[in-house]
């Protein structure tokens, strides 16, 4: 039970650092506390509402009382399971903005500005355009992640870009390689028909080393000696033992798991270990603060055309598809149906997009209820950059009980406004004449909701997260009191202890939080060899030429 390296977590990035670190000759035991992804809740994208409801492949965590959101208490599905959070997310593909890195780099991160990162994004990709456009330029094309796009045969699916296009906004061919702004279609970690998960694309391959293995159990702690990280302490079948790592332990357990771990292990703010009787190794103020989400809201229309997928919304209909998907991986189980994308700045003199759009031929919650009105379509809106921080902290030094997840949502009057305003800017979108054939009524929040008030009352009671937590183990310089891990991914105050997942992010990215958490492990896999970095790449991305005065 040693191995040089020992990683908690075979998620996003831990399964990226697991194969790099074997690929290099290195033995690793990956600890993992969820099971197999085998089964086609997994496996068919289609299927995508069902594993992240399913105890079995989620950790079931939920916030505490949200006091802006009515008292609301909301979802935070983490991925409990090989593979974690990206073998139960929607498959959607977003590197982030290039400004998102180069205010990483600006925060404290140094080294991790768009040019350090770029080639860490191309060295992960396997990108394949299947004659649908994009940028080749701009992407990888040898990396283990299979990143295709969807058939968008789906006539609303071309209705809303056409309709983005017309409403005076540009529209982009590949919003992962030199302009994100605008509209187009959407990028999948699908391949073949099956969602390609960091299980599949870095772990799976790295198993077949015999210096790697994956080891089932929950992690209490980091054992720390002298200030020095040397091993786990486990619990598996009733019993507790310690797993020895010769080099290093990292961890990359979530945004949620990883301050959690931290906290237990006698890392974290003194008066709050303290509290929970814990003797304090690392007195870190930054552990479990600064924790930040994307919220968002579906808006949904009736179509008077029975052109969307309700059509399939029955039992007969899902198993068609299903039987289709498992004799032949294809047809529109093989599709999330997440296939045209959008990216626009909320006002003039903001300098990169703060809003985005998912959008979906067909009125429906995440959770599987469809709307009451059949036929009909949805934008998913939300914008990118909330000024709210939350927290997560300890509820008992069990490490068995969930930690206390506090986002604080909507806390300040700058997110009321992006939210009324995303609101404003979709219905305009929507009211297009590409939707023209097909508009029904608005289903929600409904033609009658206009005023400031109502549309805040909306949103109060009906925007879901998107699942994107991170920021809780902040990466910053180690004179910042707030850092958790320095730019090399290494615990502040502690040796041989780092930290590589999303909770190292200082501030959330521009989109789906996947691309850039599988990253994060690409790079930290590096620092962790010693080798050096990826040579800059110093593409320019493009910027809108009137941003400062023009909103599209």
């Amino acid at each position: 039970m040693q191995a040089d390296y020992v990683i908690v977590g075979a998620g996003s990035a831990g399964c990226a650092i697991a194969y790099r670190l074997a690929e290099a000759g290195k033995s690793v035991i990956v600890i993992e506390h969820g099971g197999t992804d085998a089964g086609p809740f997994i496996q068919m994208p289609a299927a995508l509402s069902y594993p992240m409801n399913m105890r079995r492949y989620d950790w079931g965590f939920q916030s505490e009382p949200e006091p802006h959101l009515g008292g609301r208490c909301m979802a935070t599905p983490r991925g409990k399971v090989l593979g974690g959070s990206s073998s139960i997310n929607g498959m959607i593909y977003v590197r982030g903005h290039a400004r998102d890195f180069d205010t990483w780099d600006e925060m404290g991160a140094k080294g991790w500005s768009f040019a350090d990162v770029l080639p860490y994004f191309k060295r992960m990709e396997h990108w394949h355009s299947g004659g649908h456009g994009g940028d080749p330029a701009w992407r990888g094309k040898n990396g283990p992640l299979h990143v295709t796009r969807g058939k968008r045969k789906n006539p609303l699916t071309k209705a809303f870009v056409e309709a983005g296009r017309q409403a005076g906004y540009c529209v982009t061919d590949d919003y992962n390689g030199q302009q994100q702004e605008g509209f187009g279609p959407f990028d999948a970690t699908i391949y073949k028909g099956t969602r390609w998960s960091a299980y599949k694309a870095y772990l799976k391959p790295a198993l077949k080393h015999a210096h790697c293995r994956v080891v089932r159990a929950l992690a209490h702690k980091i054992v720390i000696e002298n200030g020095r990280a040397i091993g786990v302490e486990i619990e598996r079948g009733g019993k507790r033992e310690c797993i020895h790592a010769n080099a290093e332990v990292i961890i990359s357990a979530s945004s949620i798991n990883s301050p959690k771990l931290l906290m237990l292990s006698g890392i974290g703010p003194a008066k709050h270990l303290a509290e929970h009787g814990i003797d304090v190794v690392a007195d870190r103020a930054g552990v479990g603060q600064n924790l930040q989400d994307h919220l968002e809201l579906y808006i949904q229309q009736a179509a008077i055309k029975p052109v969307s997928l309700y059509k399939y919304w029955n039992l007969f209909g899902k198993a068609l598809i299903g039987a289709q998907w498992l004799f032949t991986r294809t047809g529109l189980g093989a599709s999330n149906q997440f296939e045209s994308a959008g990216f626009i700045r909320s006002k003039a003199g903001i300098d990169y997009p703060d809003i985005q759009f998912h959008f979906l031929p067909i009125a429906v919650r995440y959770d599987g209820k469809v709307a009451a009105e059949g036929h009909g379509y949805q934008a998913h809106v939300g914008p990118m950059r909330s000024t709210s921080r939350g927290q997560i902290s300890l509820c008992s030094s069990d490490p068995a009980d969930a930690p206390k997840i506090e986002f604080n949502y909507m806390s300040t009057d700058q997110d009321w406004q992006e939210f009324r305003t995303c609101i404003r800017l979709t219905r305009e979108v929507l009211g297009q004449d590409a939707f023209a054939p097909y508009r029904g009524d608005e289903i929600q929040p409904g033609s009658s909701v206009t005023t400031d008030a109502d549309l805040d009352a909306f949103v109060r009671e009906h925007v879901e997260s998107a699942y994107h937590p991170c920021g809780t183990c902040k990466m910053g310089a180690v004179d910042d009191p707030m850092a958790v891990v320095d730019p090399q991914c290494r615990v502040i105050g502690v040796q041989n202890l780092r930290v590589a997942d999303s909770s190292i992010f200082p501030q959330i990215t521009n989109g789906n939080l996947n691309a850039p958490s599988i990253m994060t492990g690409e790079k930290a896999a590096d620092h962790i060899l010693g080798k050096p970095m990826l040579e800059q790449d110093h593409s320019i991305p493009w910027e809108h030429p009137d941003w400062k005065t023009a909103q599209r």
